[in-house]
């Protein structure tokens, strides 16, 4: 199983300082090749040194079991496309699974060893693949969808407004993504599963309009992590504000009626967005965490580990290996700042800039009403993340709480143990939720 997951993270970043080769291609058709063929060994000696060390066969072969278990045997190669971004040379090659499609990013140094690499949703569709299918709570005649562009410049996102038909002035809903690079759906490992475009659609046919829009990270991949320097600023914040301002000025929307959920990451880093923007109505902390990413990875790592009622020694080790890395996460000094070496997929600049937040205490300077929503069977933000939110602000009387027995971190039922299945099972988000959120944001809008 592969362990080293944050949130709806499948990734492994671990870039060398000086990308630029000429015959990459080649060089990654086979290792992916060796992959496929389950030569972890031999895929492990195409690794530059520092890549080695953190992932080394066992693991690598830890990495693709997982994707195989989740999205079905690896058929084939299919397109391969490359770029330059910098001093990086970033080669994608689509791998063909059984039931879905996965970009296969890998990064190459001056000596042609891989020194970053990466599986994420293709664009490419799998035929074989679940579709999305409509849920009952669902009425599109009510509703109808434009295309629109959040932010201008080189990080404009493709964007898309769901508005309930009609006159009048309508609120409306930001969707802020979790961790990873998630489109605009937040389509989670099952094709068939967008929860943003059910809390869109589903909001959308009871009066409220949505925007989504795809995450910087899903858009502009390799540029973006081409950047040793970024923080949850540039990867999630500053779009945020820019979808708030867009929805601002878009006819049909009430201004003064503009909410953000944020899921996960987005939920964490809603009192960064309050704190920024004053003039947003309401917030919708939606499985919302409260601790330091790092010490989040260790814990689902640990849950992963016991799942099966017992850690061996093999995985044991795994999480000594993970410990020592949150150590040296928390560790981290002003001077490596600009240091190129990547922690679970960001750099030593992400987890300085988090260093000192603490979103139990930010979030009580918000004057905002919030909605806060936790499925009890979530083991990614767990029902103690959802308890420190009820203690830091048990003295809010505009905040209001939910947490929800069947729902696990996309608020999707599930039964049994919760674990990473959940995922692979074609879900929609629950109606209860749907109702819940449309009725606290049309009371307040009453008001």
């Amino acid at each position: 199983m592969f362990k080293i997951i944050l949130f709806s993270l499948i990734a492994i970043f671990s870039f060398s300082t000086i990308f630029a080769q000429t015959d990459n291609v080649s060089k990654a058709r086979a290792f992916v090749d060796l992959l496929a063929k389950k030569d972890f060994s031999a895929a492990e000696t195409y690794f530059a040194d520092e890549v080695k060390a953190n992932l080394p066969a066992v693991k690598l072969a830890e990495v693709w079991n997982s994707l195989v278990a989740q999205f079905g045997n690896f058929k084939r190669q299919t397109d391969v496309k490359t770029e330059k971004v910098k001093d990086f040379e970033v080669v994608v090659i689509v791998g063909e699974f059984e039931r879905a499609n996965l970009d296969i990013s890998l990064t190459l140094d001056k000596n042609g060893k891989i020194g970053g690499l990466f599986f994420t949703p293709s664009q490419t569709p799998n035929q074989n693949a679940e579709t999305y299918k409509v849920p009952e709570y669902i009425k599109p005649d009510l509703f109808q969808e434009r295309e629109l562009t959040v932010g201008t410049g080189e990080w404009a996102l493709p964007a898309t407004l769901t508005m309930p038909k009609g006159s009048g002035k309508f609120p409306a809903v930001v969707l802020v993504h979790g961790s990873g690079a998630n489109d605009r759906d937040e389509t989670h490992l099952n094709p068939a599963n967008k929860p943003f475009k059910d809390l869109a659609w589903g909001l959308a046919s009871k009066g409220i309009a949505v925007l989504r829009y795809e995450k910087r990270t899903k858009q502009y991949g390799s540029k973006f992590v081409a950047d040793n320097k970024f923080t949850v600023k540039e990867e999630t914040i500053d779009d945020s504000l820019s979808a708030v301002e867009l929805l601002r000025k878009t006819e049909g929307i009430d201004s003064k009626k503009i909410y953000v959920l944020g899921h996960s990451l987005g939920g964490y880093l809603i009192p960064r967005i309050g704190e920024i923007d004053k003039q947003i109505a309401g917030f919708i902390v939606f499985a919302g965490a409260t601790q330091h990413l790092e010490d989040v990875i260790l814990q689902q790592n640990t849950y992963f580990a016991m799942l099966d009622g017992a850690i061996s020694k093999a995985e044991q080790a795994e999480l000594d290996n993970l410990k020592q890395l949150a150590a040296k996460i928390k560790s981290l000094k002003e001077t490596d700042r600009n240091s190129s070496e990547f922690y679970f997929g960001a750099p030593a600049s992400y987890y300085l800039d988090l260093k000192n937040y603490n979103p139990l205490t930010a979030v009580k300077s918000l004057k905002q009403p919030m909605l806060i929503l936790q499925g009890e069977r979530d083991y990614q933000v767990t029902m103690t993340d959802f308890q420190n939110w009820k203690n830091a602000l048990k003295d809010k009387p505009n905040v209001t709480f939910k947490s929800y027995p069947l729902l696990n971190h996309l608020f999707m039922s599930g039964e049994d143990v919760p674990n990473p299945a959940d995922y692979k099972k074609t879900n929609h988000v629950s109606a209860e939720v749907i109702n819940d959120i449309s009725n606290w944001i049309l009371k307040a809008k009453k008001k």
